[in-house]
């Protein structure tokens, strides 16, 4: 810009009138005014939650609410500073048991248990977060990760429940010194056979008597 050309812009400013000169300010003071308002309406509109997204939360936490309802028992870890080859040996004995174990966000299973039985929970959901839930054994999940948990300094039993109700982590210690389902079951089973068979025989030694005066 010349010499020439600032010096006709001065004179200009300078020849305005007050009354030009306070238009002039507040033309300029809307504008910037209008600015600044939509880039504050922008930073709220990036706040806002996408409602795609939000409906998605909701669809999860209430799967995750139905799942936990469905267990007859539940155990919630902290994971971190397992390793890859020890969580895929975990997830597997947990599979091979019939436990649903999963990763899981704090706020999703917050939600997920507010308004319920299990609400006091969410004091201890804080860090990495994975659940295990069994819809009938009782002891799968707290014999598996407890064993976990004794070969690691990081991973952590955080709560448990049983029939919808938390448990102290005392119970949940007790309930991993259980047997396994199977055996649990062949003990019951063994308990009703002996009395069985053994009324079996008398029965067939009966039948041979009776077979024997026949004759």
């Amino acid at each position: 810009m010349t010499l020439a050309i600032q010096r006709q812009q001065v004179t200009k400013v300078i020849s305005l009138t007050p009354a030009e000169v306070s238009v002039k300010v507040v033309c300029i003071f809307m504008s910037v005014r209008l600015w600044v308002d939509v880039f504050l309406f922008s930073a709220e509109v990036k706040k806002l939650p996408n409602a795609k997204v939000l409906e998605e939360k909701q669809k999860l936490v209430a799967e995750l609410k139905e799942k936990i309802a469905a267990a007859v028992t539940g155990v919630v870890v902290d994971y971190k500073g397992i390793t890859v080859a020890d969580d895929t040996a975990l997830r597997r004995e947990l599979r091979e048991n019939g436990v649903d174990y999963f990763v899981v966000k704090n706020t999703l299973l917050s939600r997920a248990v507010e308004d319920t039985d299990l609400a006091d929970m969410k004091s201890v959901l804080e860090g990495t977060t994975a659940i295990a839930l069994s819809n009938e054994d009782y002891a799968a999940p707290a014999r598996i990760l407890s064993k976990c948990a004794e070969k690691s300094e990081t991973f952590k039993i955080k709560a448990g429940f049983l029939d919808g109700k938390l448990v102290d982590l005392e119970t949940v210690s007790a309930i991993a010194k259980l047997p396994s389902r199977e055996v649990l079951l062949a003990t019951v089973l063994g308990a009703f056979q002996a009395p069985i068979a053994a009324f079996a025989r008398a029965v067939q030694a009966i039948v041979d008597k009776n077979g024997e005066t026949a004759e």
